[in-house]
């Protein structure tokens, strides 16, 4: 079901129409959540419980936008219920919230679009401006719920972790004979862009399809020509490449697959896909 809200900002001022260029598709947002569903509180889990799968769930989104060029600061915002079918007051939070994510698009700049929940790096946990910002804090829930995720896949008494450390061991011991080699498990792993398009027709635009990529932090910096122009500067590792390599290419086979689908249709990942769905409007719009 679609909603059509009407919103027209007045007080916003003159400044509101000077903002910087976000790249094609916004930067990579590491992220992480054992979220609520759309229209309830987001909840986590404590740390060190093991997460599971969430069931496939399409939360309430911001599906489209119509402008008006005689009033640049009027939107009409169209808005799927969502597997809730969100209505009354559940509905119009739900939907305030979509619209503060677009306008925080709007106007954060790119290099602060961010957060690295990370105990190592105390002082580069989210940036100043995305600090300020409801959507700053829902992405540092995603991204804790990212790790948690990750963790619980890796658990050697998982299906998955099983299947990992299985496949890891019978390389090493192919490769390395019977030696006890240390093997780096320590993978970053992101979620970036990968798809995302829009369709116009007149003063109204819809999101078509879109998708979130999974990657390890090091296939990510290798993209970008290692780590030139990224947020996170590549780290330097001492333990023997080619046998880190093998847990890897087996987090690639076994972990991320699942990790990815996850993100793009599990309940747990919801307020991620609401972002990114605002974020690409926005993106349009400017």
């Amino acid at each position: 079901m679609y909603f059509l809200l009407n919103k027209e900002y007045r007080n916003l001022g003159a400044g509101a129409a000077i903002f910087l260029i976000f790249a094609l598709l916004v930067p990579p947002v590491k992220v992480y959540c054992q979220a609520a569903a759309i229209g309830r509180e987001i909840t986590l889990s404590p740390p060190g419980i093991p997460v599971n799968t969430s069931r496939p769930f399409h939360p309430a989104i911001m599906r489209g936008l119509t402008l008006y060029p005689d009033n640049p600061l009027r939107f009409d915002f169209i808005v799927d219920t969502g597997d809730d079918d969100l209505q009354g007051q559940a509905f119009k939070r739900e939907a305030v919230k979509l619209i503060k994510y677009f306008l925080a698009s709007l106007t954060v700049p790119e290099d602060e679009f961010w957060v690295n929940l990370s105990p190592y790096e105390p002082q580069r946990i989210i940036s100043q401006g995305l600090s300020t910002t409801a959507m700053g804090r829902d992405l540092l829930t995603q991204d804790y719920l990212l790790k948690q995720l990750t963790a619980s896949f890796l658990h050697p008494e998982s299906g998955l972790g099983a299947a990992f450390w299985e496949k890891v061991r019978a390389q090493v011991r192919q490769k390395y004979g019977g030696a006890n080699i240390p093997i780096d498990t320590f993978n970053k792993v992101w979620i970036a862009p990968d798809k995302a398009s829009v369709y116009v027709r007149g003063q109204t635009a819809f999101v078509g399809e879109r998708h979130l990529k999974v990657m390890l932090e090091k296939d990510y910096l290798a993209q970008r020509g290692n780590g030139n122009g990224s947020i996170f500067p590549k780290k330097n590792r001492t333990a023997p490449i080619s046998v880190n390599d093998i847990s890897a290419q087996a987090a690639r086979e076994i972990i991320l697959p699942a990790i990815e689908k996850e993100v793009n249709e599990g309940e747990h990942f919801a307020p991620l896909r609401q972002i990114y769905q605002s974020l690409i409007l926005a993106k349009w719009y400017k």
